[in-house]
C-alpha cells in the first residue's frame, strides 16, 4: 500500500473520445463539456459507493470472496484495516476524477465490543475522512447507517418486534446523521433493508407501520435539531432479503409518508435495479417521483433480466437510461442528489484495474444518455406530441371539468343529446419510440465529430 493500491493507474482518467484505444480513458464523459448551458459534471453529479467497491470481498452464497482487498483480511487489526481501506478508496476517487462518494457507517468503521467503543471508532474514522476530503476535494453525496447486516437486525430495525432493537437502531442513525452533517453531506439515506416480513403468521402489519413512522419521525426531528440542511432520502426496494418490504416502490413510500404527515420531510433515492425488481421501468419510477415532488437522488446500476434478484451491475444501456435522464433534466435536474454508482464488479473481475473499467463504462453510459436527453429537449418533439394528446384539456370542455363549472349531470346530458361524441385518437406510441431512437442514433453519429473538435 506504500506506493498506492492502484499503482498501475498513473493519474486522473483522461478524456480520450470515441476513437481512443486507451481503455483507461473516457469516451464520452468530459466534466467541463457544456450540455444545455451546464457542465456535464454538474448535470450528472457522479458518486462512488464505498460498500460494494471497497467493503465487499466478491463472495456469493456458493463461495468465498475472490477480490484482492487486503483490508478485509480478518487477521488485520480492524482500525488499521479501516485506514488502509480509506487510503485505497480516496486514491481511487482521485484517480477516477469524480466529485462525490457515499458510505454506510459500517463500511468505514468496525463495530467494537460496546456501542460506546463503536462510536469512538466511527469518530476516529470520520476525522480521517474529513482529512481525505480536504486533500482531494471530493465531497459527500450522502451517508447512511447499516441497519441490516448485524444479526440484531434479522427481524428488522425500526419494525423489529423488540423495542430494544428499535432503540439501538435509533442510536446508530443518530450517530451517522450527525457524522454526515459534520462531513457536509448533501443528503442522508434510509434504506429499510429488512423492514418487512418473511411470513404474515408472526407479523402485526399495523404495529410495524406505526413503529416505522415513529422512527422516521425521530430522524426528521433530529435533522432539524442539529441544523442539518441536507435532504432526507428513502430508497425503495420490493424484496430481497425479506419476502416483502414496506418500501416496495415510490408509490408505496409516498402513500406511507402522506398517511403519517412525513411527505414534507422525505424524498426518494431511486435505484435502477430496484425499480425493475418491482416490475417497473426506471423511467416510470423517475417520472412518478418527479410528478409528485418527491424526486431526490439516483443509484445508477442495472439488473440482469435473466435473474430475479438485485445484481447491482454497472449500467451499460443508453436506451435504458436516456428516458430517465430526459425526465430529470427536463424537470430542472438534481438539487442535492446525484448519480451514485451502487454497483458491484462481477465475481470473476478480480483485477484491481477492473474497478476503473466498470466505473468508466458506467459513467460514459450516463454521459451518452445525457447527450440523448439534451437532444430530445432541444428538438421538443416528444413534448410537442405529448401536449397535442392532451390539447382538449386546454379547451372549453376540459377547463370547465377541471374548474368544476361542468356538473356531472350536465356532462351526462350533453353526451345524451349527442353534443359530445368522442372519436378514438392515435396515441402514436411507435412514432414516439422512433423519435427517441432517432436521437440515440444521431448522438452516435454526431459524437465523434464533436469529440474530435474538442481535443
Amino acid at each position: 500500500m506504500d506506493d498506492g493500491f492502484f499503482s498501475e493507474v498513473a493519474g486522473p482518467i483522461p478524456f480520450g473520445g470515441l476513437d481512443s484505444p486507451d481503455p483507461l480513458s473516457f469516451k464520452v464523459y468530459k466534466p467541463d463539456r457544456l450540455v444545455l448551458g451546464k457542465r456535464m459534471e454538474d448535470h450528472l453529479r457522479i458518486a462512488v459507493c464505498l460498500w460494494h467497491s471497497f467493503n465487499w470481498p466478491g463472495s456469493d452464497v456458493f463461495g468465498v470472496g475472490t477480490f484482492d482487498r487486503p483490508w478485509l483480511d480478518p487477521r488485520v487489526d480492524p482500525m488499521l484495516a479501516a485506514r488502509a481501506k480509506l487510503d485505497a478508496a480516496f486514491e481511487f476517487l482521485a484517480k477516477l476524477g469524480v466529485p462525490l462518494f457515499c458510505f454506510h457507517d459500517r463500511d468505514v468503521a468496525p463495530e467494537g465490543p460496546t456501542f460506546k467503543a463503536t462510536q469512538a471508532n466511527l469518530d476516529t474514522i470520520v476525522d480521517l475522512i474529513a482529512g481525505h476530503m480536504s486533500r482531494t476535494g471530493v465531497k459527500l453525496l450522502w451517508g447512511t447507517a447499516n441497519l441490516f447486516s448485524h444479526p440484531r437486525y434479522a427481524a428488522g430495525a425500526a419494525t423489529n418486534p423488540d423495542p430494544a432493537v428499535f432503540a439501538f437502531a435509533a442510536a446508530q442513525v443518530k450517530s451517522m446523521l450527525e457524522a454526515t452533517h459534520r462531513l457536509g453531506g448533501a443528503n442522508y439515506v434510509l434504506w429499510g433493508g429488512r423492514e418487512g416480513y418473511e411470513t404474515l403468521l408472526n407479523t402485526d402489519l399495523a404495529r410495524e407501520e406505526a413503529q416505522l413512522a415513529r422512527f422516521l419521525g425521530f430522524v426528521a426531528e433530529h435533522k432539524h435539531r442539529i441544523g442539518f440542511k441536507g435532504t432526507l432520502l428513502i430508497e425503495p426496494k420490493p424484496q430481497e432479503p425479506t419476502k416483502h418490504q414496506y418500501d416496495y416502490d415510490g408509490a408505496s413510500i409516498l402513500g406511507f409518508l402522506e398517511r403519517h404527515d412525513l411527505d414534507k420531510e422525505y424524498r426518494l433515492n431511486l435505484e435502477v435495479n430496484h425499480a425493475t425488481l418491482a416490475g417497473h421501468s426506471f423511467h416510470h419510477e423517475v417520472a412518478y417521483a418527479l410528478a409528485h415532488g418527491v424526486f431526490g437522488s439516483v443509484d445508477a446500476n442495472r439488473g440482469d433480466y435473466q435473474n430475479g434478484w438485485d445484481t447491482d451491475q454497472f449500467p451499460n444501456s443508453v436506451d435504458e437510461l436516456a428516458l430517465a435522464v430526459y425526465e430529470i433534466v427536463r424537470a430542472g435536474g438534481f438539487t442535492t442528489g446525484g448519480f451514485n454508482f451502487d454497483t458491484k464488479l462481477r465475481r470473476q473481475s478480480m483485477s484491481r484495474t477492473d474497478l476503473f473499467h466498470g466505473h468508466i463504462g458506467g459513467i460514459d453510459t450516463l454521459a451518452r444518455a445525457l447527450l440523448v436527453a439534451a437532444a430530445m429537449i432541444e428538438s421538443g418533439t416528444v413534448e410537442r406530441l405529448r401536449a397535442e394528446r392532451y390539447a382538449g384539456w386546454t379547451g372549453d370542455l376540459g377547463r370547465s371539468i377541471l374548474t368544476g363549472d361542468a356538473l356531472f349531470e350536465m356532462l351526462a346530458g350533453r353526451v345524451l343529446t349527442g353534443e359530445i361524441d368522442p372519436q378514438p385518437v392515435s396515441g402514436r406510441q411507435e412514432l414516439l419510440e422512433n423519435v427517441v431512437n432517432q436521437q440515440i442514433w444521431a448522438a452516435d453519429r454526431a459524437a465523434p465529430v464533436r469529440a474530435g473538435a474538442e481535443r
